[in-house]
């Protein structure tokens, strides 16, 4: 197992020294936005985390190996290659054997956060049940990874892309709990609110840390997902952001996009439709998130 993880020296050395460590994701870089915000982007995201106290380990596969932790040469390289391939669950042991660069996405970054023992993740959205998936089968792998790997996703819910009533109902069936942070409702990525209910609300971190702690003790299996709606003044119209997604996925349709090219396609057909608002709502989301759950890294670290 250990030749193929390869701690940074900041995460070797917080590991030494006991510190509370965030894994974040790469996929957010290779494929959630374009060239230089998304190296600026995460640049800043892993600041934040350090300036709350925690040391970020942003997750990559490279040369053979799992990287926990990516210098600044890596992660410049990462935000300009066109040949990072969309690591889920399924490719990571390809992507390693044949020494071929991989993004991990979120269910790839919780196994790679697992094996180098970080509890606490921070991205983004989550993946979900797609709409129309009755027909297309469509559901994202990171539903499946949160019910069996121990860690938890720090996130502004789902992309609304999907369909979150049933994205919920998997999640429940599944034995997830979602958390949501000062909110009693899923928070819709670009949005603050849905009609969709959370399983508990929790109005601080330390019950979000106890709660975790609890859970894992018990062996109760699985993460946990902790709904952070984004900031205010960043969130979008919620009609606007429907309506521009109907059509984002009205296109998709006619033009036969499936599988894992749905996703990046739609988040570029609002980006486009919202003359780039959508990018600003993602980058403060993200930014808001890394604040919590570094919080929650803290202070499960503490208990």
């Amino acid at each position: 197992m250990k030749q193929y993880i390869s701690l940074s020296e900041e995460v070797r050395m917080a590991k030494e020294q006991g510190k509370p460590i965030v894994a974040l994701e790469s996929t957010i870089i290779s494929h959630g936005m374009p060239y230089p915000q998304n190296v600026q982007t995460a640049r800043e995201v892993e600041q934040i985390v350090r300036d709350n106290g925690a040391v970020p380990a942003t997750i990559a596969i490279l040369d053979g190996k799992i990287k926990i932790g990516l210098s600044d040469e890596e992660l410049e390289m990462f935000g300009k290659s066109t040949d990072v391939a969309k690591a889920s669950r399924r490719d990571l042991a390809y992507l390693i054997a044949t020494k071929k660069k991989g993004a991990t996405t979120v269910a790839a970054t919780m196994i790679c956060a697992d094996l180098a023992g970080i509890k606490i993740f921070v991205t983004g959205g989550i993946g979900g049940v797609h709409r129309g998936a009755e027909h297309s089968m469509d559901i994202s792998a990171d539903l499946e990874e949160l019910a069996q790997t121990n860690v938890a996703v720090i996130c502004a819910g789902a992309k609304s892309i999907l369909d979150l009533g049933l994205t919920m109902e998997y999640l429940e069936t599944k034995g997830v709990p979602v958390m949501g942070y000062q909110t009693d409702v899923l928070p819709a990525f670009y949005t603050r609110t849905s009609d969709i209910p959370v399983n508990f609300r929790v109005d601080d971190t330390e019950t979000v840390a106890s709660t975790l702690k609890a859970k894992w003790d018990l062996n109760l299996k699985g993460g946990a997902v902790i709904a952070n709606p984004i900031p205010e003044e960043y969130a979008m119209d919620e009609k606007v952001i429907t309506d521009v997604i109907e059509s984002a996925l009205k296109e998709a349709n006619e033009k036969k996009i499936s599988g894992k090219n749905v996703t990046p396609f739609l988040l570029a057909k609002v980006k486009e439709l919202t003359a780039g608002k959508s990018l600003e709502s993602n980058i403060a989301l993200v930014k808001n998130n890394a604040v919590v759950g570094t919080k929650i890294a803290v202070n499960l670290h503490s208990i």
